[in-house]
């Protein structure tokens, strides 16, 4: 499968720039003409907005990026005892979209915990909190009676989740990704050492027992997130990598049970990180989707 050439963790990082979010330091990147149309893209858990490198200089093309290492990941400030929630960090969005001046409709593009946040600003939309033009979710667990937790994930949310938090290392990522990544679209080890490098830097193992809380919170937000999904005045479309065990065509399948005239695309063989596995057949389905819509509104 042909692959776009991506950026360089080293190069991504000289790129980054910081603002302070309730005094923390987030760091963000943005990319293309201020004139476009403002495309922000929310990474998942627990990796960082590295995630999205394959894509990030094909949709600079076109879009006005932007883009957060959320609190508590890569390398944005990942404060102890923090109470991480999903709500948080949809007000960290906000405030960055704030910071950079950017009142225009905003389109999404999410992944895994991103989705979960992409979700509440769409209902925030609804609440004319701010203004969304479109959301693409690529695999998360969008309705949480699909979303089938890893080991990882079960473990850090057990009695013992600190300890293991902090027993996590570059070994057990490799083992959890080898598990939900395609057979044929394994991470290499480079890549494994880079996505490590984000997760482990500024302490990162020691929190990853709270930010596991948004897989609680889903719960609780489920049926509001739901409503606003169901009101389809804002288009939406999910891209999944089908071989994914956590939130793959399972969780496509239910997509369609509930929402109305579902626009799904399924990538059969591509496991949970669909941009970083298949990431030109990602952006030919998410530059469709765009196309369609200008067209519909010409």
């Amino acid at each position: 499968m042909s692959q776009l050439p991506g950026i360089s963790l080293a190069e991504w990082r000289e790129h980054g720039r910081e603002f302070k979010f309730c005094g923390h330091a987030i760091r963000f990147w943005t990319a293309g003409s201020a004139q476009a149309e403002p495309l922000l893209l929310i990474h998942g858990f627990p990796t960082s907005s590295w995630d999205w490198h394959h894509l990030w200089m094909p949709l600079a093309k076109r879009y006005r990026l932007i883009a957060a290492d959320m609190l508590g990941f890569g390398d944005s400030a990942k404060p102890r005892g923090h109470r991480y929630s999903l709500l948080e960090q949809a007000d960290l969005q906000q405030a960055l979209l704030s910071h950079l001046d950017i009142q225009a409709p905003l389109h999404v593009l999410a992944h895994d915990y991103g989705d979960s946040v992409a979700q509440e600003l769409l209902a925030r939309h609804y609440q004319q909190r701010l203004q969304l033009a479109s959301c693409v979710f690529l695999n998360g667990g969008l309705f949480p009676e699909t979303h089938r937790p890893v080991l990882v994930q079960k473990l850090l949310l057990s009695p013992f989740g600190a300890l293991f938090g902090r027993l996590f290392n570059r070994h057990k990522l490799a083992s959890s990704f080898a598990r939900i990544f395609g057979p044929q679209t394994q991470p290499s080890a480079a890549a494994l050492d880079d996505f490590w490098e984000l997760i482990a830097v500024n302490n990162g193992p020691a929190v990853m027992h709270r930010l596991i809380t948004y897989i609680p919170e889903r719960r609780v937000q489920r049926e509001r997130w739901l409503a606003a999904m169901q009101r389809g005045e804002v288009p939406l479309r999910l891209i999944d990598g089908g071989y994914d065990p956590i939130s793959g065509a399972h969780m496509l399948a239910r997509y369609r049970e509930l929402i109305s005239d579902a626009d799904t695309v399924l990538l059969d063989g591509i496991g949970h990180y669909p941009q970083v596995e298949a990431p030109t057949v990602v952006l030919q389905h998410y530059l469709e989707f765009r196309q369609r819509l200008a067209a519909e509104q010409a």
